[in-house]
């Protein structure tokens, strides 16, 4: 019974090495340098747009400014 056992559980491995070794599966070829098509760079640097952000976003503030300066003094109470 060992025997049959040990027997088996080598045909098994056996069996499931070829299953992770790819088994009968077509073969994979990877693509060479040549065969990968080259990427365009952006018209415009992400700097750019980046600085423009937060120009904007300075010049929004300081357009919005609220200066409570401006506002007349409250009327004191007399007592």
């Amino acid at each position: 019974m060992f025997k049959k056992s040990i027997a088996l559980a080598v045909a098994f491995t056996q069996s499931a090495s070829s299953v992770f070794a790819g088994g009968l599966s077509p073969e994979i070829i990877e693509s060479t340098d040549d065969d990968v098509a080259a990427v365009a760079d952006p018209s415009i640097n992400p700097t750019y747009i980046v600085i423009g952000v937060i120009a904007a976003l300075l010049i929004a503030a300081a357009v919005s400014d609220n200066d409570d300066d401006s506002d007349p003094e409250p009327e004191r109470r007399l007592e």
